[in-house]
């Protein structure tokens, strides 16, 4: 499971730090790509295998799952962690991201978020947890 928030840097060639907490999970190579909200989203291969397992029937059948599919795996690119912790998130998903030079990288449960720090802190805004926590309890989630 990914947890945790961490900021730091990406250099002028689109290189960022993964955490090393991360870099346990993920494994050496692992998919990025565009997330939801504006942010990209990274899976171990084994997740990210699930992912589109769990894709296959509903794109067959649903005119949004093949646009949803084509936004979500399309976009997708494979990461190397190199000797230095860092990956190269190409221009186009760093273009999407809007990632600038601060980044926030977050766990969420079975992958990572990468985000350009402004769009996170816009973006994380929590004012209103209880009305979500509401919400959620009435789709049957709860904490």
């Amino acid at each position: 499971m990914f947890m945790g928030e961490y900021n730091h840097t990406i250099d002028p060639k689109g290189r960022v730090i993964i955490p090393a907490k991360f870099r346990e999970n993920l494994g050496a190579q692992f998919v990025i790509t565009k997330g939801l909200d504006g942010c990209l989203y990274g899976y171990s291969y084994d997740t990210w295998e699930e992912v589109g397992e769990n894709f296959k029937q509903s794109i067959k059948a649903s005119k949004e799952a093949r646009k949803f599919s084509r936004f979500f795996f399309a976009s997708a690119s494979s990461c190397d962690i190199d000797k230095q912790g860092r990956i190269l998130i190409p221009a186009n998903l760093r273009e999407y991201a809007g990632l600038k030079k601060d980044v926030v990288l977050a766990g969420n449960l079975t992958h990572i978020e990468i985000w350009d720090k402004e769009k996170w802190d816009e973006a994380s805004s929590f004012d209103n947890m209880d009305q979500v926590a509401d919400n959620l309890a009435d789709l049957g989630l709860t904490l």
